[in-house]
């Protein structure tokens, strides 16, 4: 349990964040319970991302430590920085985010009860910019009511887990680039049970601004899944629906009957865009009718580019995986027996 003597610690990774890191100190400031500590670990940073913290934590007096470790990816990053946390209980986030003003209180009550959980589950919520930002976070990003608590599994920018559990799960994998708080997360499943979730412990996150950095970010993620092994049925179920449900629907609608096109069409869209134009329709108010209109258009297309995306990915870290394992066999990574569950999930 944690207590006043006790520390919480919160870390972050930064690469080149620039002034765009002041956002994410705003609202650390502003927190409800500040950290007793704050460590962020830069990368290898060649713009001014580091010289920016350091000003801002000498002139709003933040407990901040900045630790540079070039060349470390964001698994090596976390790590550096939790062996170096002073605090029993330890708080992620990511730089580009701005935080909810209750976020870190509202994160680590849990720990203060009776019977504390060891991992608690925050949530994020997009951020959007622009109309294009707009439907790209009812696109990709669930909102709370999407959730299932028994099997939600966070995002590192809104966690937290004692230190001893981060240990006992083996630590972040540093050896993936790319969904490795997914990875993560598992490991934390199988040796602490249960997660605790506290969907009201919000983390801001900006959707990415532009179609060319949407797909680059979906590639990443694809790859890593490929290198990680995971969610085979899901990538397989998408390859199935774009290379042989969809020209077997137009070929049966040219031979046959067009009602074909119209059936597939129908299932096509409630199975791909149902969802987002739901979260969108949600979320629109503040929206003119343009950009309500141009937000529409934006959904199909950005779930479209979503889908190539990882479709190239995917094969990449599945290719990268069987090269890796032929010389480094120790990179198998087994989860407690059920490495086929999680990969068929």
């Amino acid at each position: 349990m944690v207590s006043d003597k006790q520390k919480v610690s919160l870390i972050c990774t930064v690469l080149n964040e620039g002034p765009a890191i002041q956002k994410l100190l705003d609202s650390l400031v502003g927190q409800t319970r500040l950290p007793d500590e704050i460590i962020v670990v830069d990368g290898g940073s060649t713009d001014e991302t580091v010289a920016v913290l350091r000003r801002y934590a000498e002139a709003r007096h933040l407990p901040l430590r900045v630790i540079v470790a070039p060349g470390a990816n964001i698994s090596r990053g976390r790590n550096i920085a939790i062996e170096a946390a002073a605090g029993p209980v330890v708080a992620s986030t990511d730089a580009g985010v701005r935080l909810d003003a209750r976020w870190l209180e509202t994160l680590v009550a849990p720990f203060e009860r009776a019977s504390p959980p060891r991992v608690v589950s925050g949530f994020f919520a997009p951020d959007p910019q622009s109309t294009f930002e707009a439907a790209m976070g009812a696109t990709v990003l669930p909102l709370v009511t999407d959730i299932d608590p028994a099997t939600f599994l966070p995002s590192s920018r809104s966690v937290a887990f004692l230190k001893s559990s981060w240990a006992a799960a083996g630590r972040y994998p540093e050896w993936l680039d790319y969904c490795e708080d997914l990875i993560f997360d598992f490991r934390l499943r199988d040796e602490c049970g249960p997660f605790g979730f506290e969907p009201e412990a919000v983390v801001y996150f900006r959707p990415r601004s532009t179609l060319g950095a949407f797909f680059k970010q979906y590639y990443r993620y694809a790859r890593g899944d490929g290198k990680a092994d995971l969610y085979r049925k899901r990538h397989a179920i998408r390859y199935a629906t774009y290379l042989a449900a969809l020209p077997g629907l137009a070929v049966l609608g040219w031979r046959w009957s067009r009602w074909w096109w119209l059936v597939g069409g129908v299932i096509g869209f409630m199975g791909l865009f149902l969802t987002p134009y739901r979260r969108l329709i949600g979320a629109w108010s503040s929206l003119s009718a343009h950009q309500k209109a141009l937000a529409a258009l934006w959904v199909p297309i950005i779930r479209l580019t979503g889908d190539l995306a990882k479709m190239i990915g995917y094969p990449v870290g599945l290719k990268w995986r069987w090269e890796r394992l032929a010389s480094r066999p120790e990179l198998q990574w087994r989860l407690a027996g059920r490495k086929q569950e999680i990969a068929d999930s």
